[in-house]
């Protein structure tokens, strides 16, 4: 956790735990912080880094790590690794992904993709990340996997 919080650092929580449950580790947000931008009820992805009243990093540091998990979120994940195999190297838009562009997502294959485009179609595009629960043989275990690496 790190921005405005008032114990930035590192937090060890358990698996399935959300953006609420790393704010309230490092002790809250500052007085006057505002979180309307940070979607607290968003499951969290090891090695994850929320940021918290603050903006996404810009420049050299930023292109080295995914964007925002959702539009709006308030948060980024980083690695010190870059991009482990069969992961993008580049953020996926999911209202303008090609089935091809979806196959570089982490468990998206063929089959998942076309239901993210079917998805996208019926719906006329995603709002939000968190959207992709909508789409069959998405679950929270994969939507975990998915939101570093998409945006909308």
């Amino acid at each position: 956790m790190a921005g405005k919080v008032r114990h930035p650092g590192i937090a060890v929580l358990d698996a399935g735990a959300r953006v609420v449950d790393a704010l309230q580790a490092a002790g809250g947000a500052k007085p006057g912080v505002d979180l309307t931008g940070l979607n607290l009820a968003r499951v969290l992805v090891d090695g994850e880094q929320v940021l918290v009243g603050t903006d996404p990093p810009t420049g050299l540091a930023a292109a080295a790590s995914p964007p925002p998990a959702g539009s709006g979120s308030g948060a980024t994940s980083t690695s010190s690794a870059g991009n482990a195999p069969g992961t993008p190297a580049t953020v996926v838009n999911l209202n303008t992904a090609t089935e091809a562009d979806l196959d570089t997502l982490p468990d998206v294959g063929p089959v998942t993709a076309q239901s993210i485009l079917t998805w996208r179609d019926q719906h006329g595009g995603f709002s939000s990340v968190d959207e992709l629960l909508e789409v069959d043989g998405i679950g929270e275990v994969t939507l975990g996997k998915l939101a570093p690496y998409v945006t909308v």
